[in-house]
């Protein structure tokens, strides 16, 4: 059964290789079956995966010491089964969207492989792994951000490009360290290197270990390598921006973690200057991600800073070290990839329907397309944190975490920066849904009337908006797993 972790990602590597090289179908619709069938078996082969018991597999080996091994840990589950959702869900949405792109064969083609390299980033049980399906994840989700051919496009993946390398090849200085003092490249839960290898190297351990967390915090959007993010994602086609900002981007939450958790181990990086340094640079993005989202009148590149701004909310759970923290910052993984793609598909659906893509633009919304702004309206709340969506139970965690780790300063700035950051949230989206529902008696918003999408781009706004409820109103199963995960990762008896 071992075999069955290698289906999930090799699967949709081939259907998008062969979608790919085959000749045009005859109508649009084979080639959307093709796609449906692909993704759905794809789902219920990841689903095996997740929910059986298998152990780890060896596909090859680089060297003889450097095997391409996978296996599955709670938190490679954990991450697989997002993406698995998401990527279904706005796969879906794409199947009405994009009747207006062209090139939609080489689109599908390219969104079935990166499914396929994301689950075995998921799926890896060493770090050579993990680093092999990130520099491919990169290479093969770039096509999604140039698909529209545009200057702005090109300009936009050539810097994502940039951007992604460098941050890689900054960990790839720290891989081959670990590669060479470490006991095992398997994630291990305290760390891989013996403490009387990290006393005598603490120093060079402790840089490489900040240059790694810079290098894969790039994908994450972390401040100061941030600036591919509100560049290359709005430009994409509505659903590749939506899993571009809601999936893509918590593979470099997962790497930090597997490198921070599992290779280089708490112990010794707690009350160091490498946490400090983290988490004065995740509070800063958290803030400086909301203020820029706050100021920006284009709706996709609006959405695209809260990107920014909401991954280091992530970033700084993991920053804390503490099981508390960690909980919140694992559960918010899910609640950020359920309502920011949710987000990016509302606004790809009212750009779709009405061509409007500044925030001005959509006022009196609302009166055409009631059912995808209140899809809209139920997101949004849990991007800021009320209750009872999902981000409330994510950020309740986060903050009484931080209040309870003891760090000097952090333990009650943290709070305060989560609080300014949500009370920016609230301001960069909620007028949308003001104006959208209440544009004013004068106001004519005719043009908008009967301009709600098909159920082919609702059915998935609906189903993550059931989802940023359900998982607030019923966290308790979730977060006992997350928090029974994190006591174990950082060996607490």
């Amino acid at each position: 059964m071992e075999q069955i972790l290698l289906l999930p990602v090799f699967f949709p590597i081939l259907a998008g290789i062969v979608l790919l090289f085959k000749k045009e179908f005859q109508n649009r619709n084979s080639l959307l079956l093709y796609v449906g069938i692909a993704l759905a078996l794809t789902g219920v082969l990841a689903c095996m995966a997740i929910f059986g018991e298998t152990d780890g597999v060896t596909l090859f080996y680089l060297t003889k010491e450097l095997p391409i091994y996978f296996k599955l840990d709670l938190i490679g589950k954990y991450f697989s089964l997002v993406v698995t959702v998401v990527w279904i869900l706005a796969g879906l949405f794409s199947f009405e969207y994009m009747k207006h792109e062209k090139n939609e064969k080489r689109y599908y083609s390219v969104y079935l492989i990166v499914f396929g390299v994301l689950l075995g980033l998921d799926f890896a049980g060493n770090l050579i792994t993990m680093y092999l399906f990130y520099e491919l994840m990169t290479l093969t989700s770039m096509p999604m951000v140039l698909h529209t051919q545009s200057r702005e496009s090109i300009m936009a993946g050539l810097r994502y490009l940039f951007f992604s390398f460098a941050g890689a090849y900054m960990a790839l200085g720290g891989i081959y360290f670990i590669c060479h003092y470490g006991t095992t490249l398997e994630f291990t839960e305290g760390g891989v290197i013996l403490p009387g290898v990290l006393a005598e190297h603490s120093t060079l351990f402790l840089v490489l270990t900040f240059l790694m967390i810079l290098g894969f915090g790039v994908k994450a959007g972390m401040f100061p390598l941030h600036a591919w993010l509100p560049t290359a994602h709005p430009v994409a086609p509505g659903p590749a921006s939506a899993v571009l900002s809601g999936v893509i981007v918590k593979a470099g939450v997962l790497a930090v973690f597997r490198v921070v958790y599992q290779m280089i181990g708490v112990h010794f990086l707690r009350g160091t200057w490498v946490q400090t340094a983290w988490i004065v640079l995740a509070l800063a993005t958290i803030f400086m991600g909301s203020l820029l989202a706050f100021r920006e009148p284009v709706l996709k590149k609006r959405l695209a800073y809260s990107t920014v701004s909401q991954l280091s909310y992530i970033l700084f759970g993991l920053a804390l070290m503490d099981a508390g923290e960690l909980t919140g910052a694992m559960l918010h993984v899910a609640a950020h990839a359920f309502i920011k793609v949710a987000l990016f598909l509302c606004a790809a659906a009212m750009i779709y329907r009405t061509g409007c893509t500044r925030v001005e633009e959509l006022r009196g919304i609302g009166k055409g397309m009631p059912v995808t702004l209140w899809c809209y309206t139920i997101v949004s709340l849990g991007l800021i944190g009320i209750p009872p969506m999902s981000g409330f139970v994510s950020k309740w965690w986060l903050a009484t975490g931080s209040l309870s780790s003891g760090i000097p300063v952090f333990s009650w700035l943290g709070p305060v920066v989560l609080l300014v950051s949500a009370l920016l949230t609230a301001g960069y989206l909620l007028p949308i849904t003001m104006q959208g529902f209440f544009p004013g008696e004068e106001y004519d918003a005719s043009q908008f009337l009967g301009k709600e999408p098909s159920y082919m781009m609702l059915v998935p706004l609906v189903v993550l908006a059931a989802l940023t409820v359900l998982i607030g109103l019923l966290p308790n199963g979730l977060t006992d797993q997350l928090f029974a995960f994190a006591a174990q990762v950082l060996q607490i008896v």
